[in-house]
């Protein structure tokens, strides 16, 4: 069995990895309502009174979602950088194939499933 992709699912890889970052822009957007973190950061503790705390909770809560899709996206930029390099879609750690269904699922992916589960455990 060929380890290799052939041109059609790494073009099918790519309009993955396309879609699901043009869906994180639109997420981060949304989550920062065209301002920065600092500005919403600023803006939740100008507001004061008795909803400081939800405040302050919401915005904690939405700063690790928006530091979640940056870093998805740079995952996603970093995988559509290697996509058309021989080793995209081989494992990082036992340099077997990432199956492609895997790959539909996670573009990103840099480790098949028994490697990432073991890398999981070891980051604890």
């Amino acid at each position: 069995m060929s380890h290799r992709l052939t041109q059609a699912q790494r073009e099918t890889l790519a309009q993955v990895l396309r879609d699901r970052e043009q869906e994180l822009q639109a997420q981060l957007q949304g989550h920062l309502q065209g301002r920065s973190t600092a500005e919403k950061a600023l803006a939740a503790r100008e507001q004061g009174g008795d909803d400081a705390k939800q405040l302050a909770s919401d915005q904690e809560i939405g700063t690790k979602l928006t530091n979640l899709e940056r870093r998805e996206l740079a995952a996603l930029a970093a995988a559509l950088q290697r996509l058309n390099e021989a080793d995209y879609g081989l494992c990082s750690d036992c340099g077997k194939r990432i199956p492609f269904e895997r790959l539909l699922i996670e573009p990103q992916a840099l480790r098949c499933v028994a490697c990432e589960g073991k890398h999981e455990k070891r980051k604890g």
